[in-house]
């Protein structure tokens, strides 16, 4: 049998860390695109390997892979925020058994749970909404600008390049860049503020 017939299409896996090469289940559910394995680890690579004390939340969880990935290579605290309930429910279950302690799951809106977030509380927002859901985008950046530390980072990825112009508004500024497929992932880091 071949690899690719081995590997459940429905499956994307943790890519680094403690519980590399553990699998997820990817639903059949509408917009529902995991963050290839490709991207993820490229993303990771760019952050370092070791999360290790990271305070992180993941706003558009989906299956739970980047906020996993990021609690896998050491992160001390991941949010992770999903509106379907039944993938909040699958990413519980996978915690549970990964014992996961510092993992959090919650169902609801992750726009609205990370503008709730104190000011530079966090080392890593991670945001890949819908690609259909335009209007999310910029608030969900404006919230992510405020919630991320000095120092921290921002991941977007989207279905266009956010540039310069686009970003700088909101108070971000792009440091890395790749697109892959029909993603285009972006790590920002929040502009200096001049007094």
């Amino acid at each position: 049998m071949s690899k690719a017939a081995a590997r459940p299409a429905g499956a994307v896996r943790i890519i680094g860390g403690q519980w590399k090469r553990t699998r997820l289940a990817v639903p059949d559910r509408p917009g529902l695109r995991p963050t290839p394995d490709r991207v993820r680890e490229t993303l990771f690579n760019w952050l370092g390997q070791d999360l290790t004390g990271w305070r992180v939340f993941d706003a558009f969880a989906g299956t739970g892979a980047l906020g996993l990935e990021a609690a896998s290579r050491g992160a001390a605290q991941v949010l992770l925020v999903e509106q379907d309930g039944a993938l909040v429910q699958g990413i519980a279950r996978l915690a549970e058994k990964l014992q996961a302690s510092q993992l959090q799951v919650r169902r609801g809106d992750g726009v609205a749970q990370l503008a709730q977030c104190a000011a530079q509380s966090l080392d890593l927002v991670l945001l890949d909404p819908p690609f259909d859901a335009a209007a999310l985008f910029v608030p969900a950046l404006q919230a992510a600008a405020r919630a991320v530390a000095p120092q921290g980072w921002v991941y977007l990825e989207a279905p266009r390049r956010w540039d310069g112009a686009a970003l700088a508004p909101l108070g971000l500024a792009c440091q890395r860049y790749l697109k892959a497929g029909a993603a285009h992932a972006h790590l920002l880091q929040r502009l200096p503020v001049h007094s």
